[in-house]
């Protein structure tokens, strides 16, 4: 058993941990609070921007040519390019977040044939990956911290161009939102955009009365110009839902880690109260001890000056 010098050293190393996490824990709701402001503050432009493309999709003319109106639904399942946009971020002590994230991605990307390349935002991600070997093809080189609208612009530049290009014939995002106190992986699609392809699928009921549009320059030159917006609003939308659940992740791991402290603590000082106590028990006793000895060799001597 440890002694009461030792027992006293890990009481004083527990606090001072927990001070760091402490620490953590509130500048991860400070982060937290500016993230979900962020998030409330983006949230009209992507919803009006989907709602804009939907209106524009149902009344688009017959024999409109354009990208972002192919569905990629001839090419084999099998067969298709896709491209994983996977969201972690650049440190640890976030409890599962990073781990959920990485899993996912991995199922989706194991189980969708070979043809698959990587667009990797945060340093975990970016070790995970490389420790094993797997391709890169994208590393964004910036942190995962304080998203910005620049940023998503950059990712979704980057993205486009695969897809104008026609390297890549699906795009996945992979990241986390907030739901209450609880985080979810979420795994989604991006391009093609499934909003117009359920649109295409399904006309309008007869006798619907439709709207009157004047397209200019052309629909096509529309779509080019809107699409493009709606992506960098989803990505930064994502960008900022990572950043909420990292700092809602940290937190809650922080709030563990200061709970398990304080047990810790707790049992710590009961060692030491019990160590200190039969310390003092024994000192007492050897105390008394001697004293007896002391009087019983006292009253000898006596009795021998006696005698």
């Amino acid at each position: 058993m440890a002694n009461i010098k030792e027992i006293r050293d890990r009481i004083n190393s527990v606090s001072d941990t927990k001070k760091i996490t402490n620490a953590m824990y509130l500048i991860s709701s400070t982060k937290l609070r500016k993230a979900r402001k962020m998030l409330s503050d983006t949230e009209p432009f992507f919803f009006a921007t989907k709602a804009m493309i939907e209106r524009l999709v149902s009344h688009l003319p017959e024999g409109t040519e354009n990208i972002f109106l192919e569905t990629r639904t001839d090419i084999p399942e099998r067969e298709r390019r896709r491209g994983y946009i996977i969201f972690t971020d650049d440190k640890g002590l976030a409890g599962a977040y990073n781990h959920n994230v990485l899993k996912l991605a991995e199922q989706h990307i194991f189980g969708d044939g070979d043809k698959w390349k990587l667009f990797v935002i945060g340093e975990l991600g970016r070790f995970h990956f490389a420790s094993r070997s797997m391709e890169i093809e994208e590393s964004f080189l910036f942190t995962s911290q304080n998203p910005t609208l620049h940023r998503a612009r950059k990712i979704s530049a980057e993205i486009l161009d695969y897809y104008y290009e026609r390297k890549i014939d699906e795009f996945y995002v992979i990241y986390t939102t907030v739901k209450g106190n609880t985080c979810e992986t979420r795994f989604e699609k991006l391009l093609p955009l499934e909003l117009i392809t359920d649109i295409k699928k399904s006309a309008p009921p007869q006798g619907t009365m439709l709207e009157e549009f004047l397209m200019e320059p052309s629909p096509s030159a529309i779509l080019d110009n809107i699409v493009p917006n709606y992506v960098t609003g989803f990505i930064y939308g994502a960008l900022v839902e990572a950043f909420c659940s990292v700092q809602s992740s940290r937190m809650m791991a922080m709030d563990s880690a200061n709970k398990n402290a304080e047990k810790m603590i707790s049992e710590l000082k009961r060692v030491y109260n019990r160590q200190r106590q039969a310390m003092i028990t024994q000192e007492i006793t050897e105390v008394v001890s001697g004293a007896k000895a002391l009087k019983k060799s006292k009253e000898e001597r006596l009795r021998k000056t006696k005698a």
